[in-house]
C-alpha cells in the first residue's frame, strides 16, 4: 500500500482531530535482534525514565477506556515485556498508581500524567510476569511492531460515533491491523490454556 493511503487510512473522519494513533501509519522498523531500549515521560525537567531490556511482543493498537493515549489519538499503542526486563533507572519517586482497583496495575508520572508501566500482580492472572509499556515513548528504533487491534468497540464507550463504526474496522485494516472487540485470537487462546491449567492444578474437573 502506498504512503497516501496509509496517511489517508491514518486520518479516518472528515471533520474529526482525532486520529487512529500518530504512529499507526509509520514504516515498520521492528528488528528481529533489537533488546529493548529507553521510555522517557514528557516531563521535559527531571522526567521518568524506565529502562526495558527485552523486545515488546503483542503490540497492538488498544481502544479500552483505560489504557494512556496520545494526545488526540483515538487508540493507544500498548505491548508487553516480560517482567524482569523492566526496570525504572530515574526518577521512580514521580511515579503513582492510577488505580488500585485495577487488574493491570498502571504507574503514570505524577507531573505530566504519561503512563509508564502497567503491572499484573494477582498470580492466578493469565498476563501474570508480563508488563504493559507504550513503546512509543522511546526513541530506539527496533521495537516490534503493532499487528491488530483490540477493543475496538469501547471506543463508542469514549463518544465516538456508532455509525461510523464499519468505516473505523475498514480504516484498521488498510493500515494491516485486524480489528477485535477483545484481543487477539491468540492471546485469547493464551487466557484460555491458563485458566484451564489454573483449575487442573486446583483440583477441578475439566470437561470437555
Amino acid at each position: 500500500m502506498g504512503r497516501y493511503d496509509r496517511e489517508t487510512a491514518l486520518h479516518a473522519f472528515d471533520g474529526q482531530s482525532r486520529v487512529i494513533h500518530p504512529c499507526a501509519a509509520q514504516a515498520k522498523d521492528d528488528k528481529p535482534d533489537f533488546q529493548g531500549g529507553t521510555l522517557r515521560c514528557h516531563c521535559h525537567d527531571s522526567p521518568v525514565l524506565v529502562q526495558i531490556n527485552a523486545q515488546s511482543q503483542h503490540n497492538h493498537l488498544c481502544g479500552c477506556s483505560r489504557c494512556w493515549k496520545s494526545d488526540g489519538a483515538l487508540f493507544s499503542q500498548i505491548a508487553v515485556v516480560p517482567r524482569n526486563a523492566v526496570h525504572v533507572v530515574e526518577n521512580a519517586d514521580k511515579l503513582g498508581l492510577v488505580d488500585p482497583a485495577a487488574v493491570i496495575q498502571r504507574y503514570a508520572c505524577r507531573d505530566c500524567g504519561v503512563h509508564l508501566v502497567g503491572r499484573v500482580e494477582s498470580k492466578s492472572h493469565g498476563f501474570y510476569g508480563l508488563d504493559f509499556i507504550h513503546t512509543e515513548l522511546s526513541a530506539d528504533i527496533g521495537w516490534s511492531a503493532p499487528s491488530f487491534a483490540a477493543y475496538v468497540s469501547s471506543v463508542v464507550e469514549a463518544g465516538f460515533p456508532p455509525e461510523q463504526m464499519p468505516h473505523l474496522r475498514r480504516q484498521l485494516r488498510a493500515l494491516g491491523l485486524e480489528p477485535y472487540d477483545c484481543l487477539s485470537p491468540d492471546l485469547m487462546d493464551v487466557i484460555s490454556h491458563h485458566a484451564y491449567v489454573r483449575r487442573r492444578s486446583e483440583g477441578e474437573r475439566v470437561s470437555a
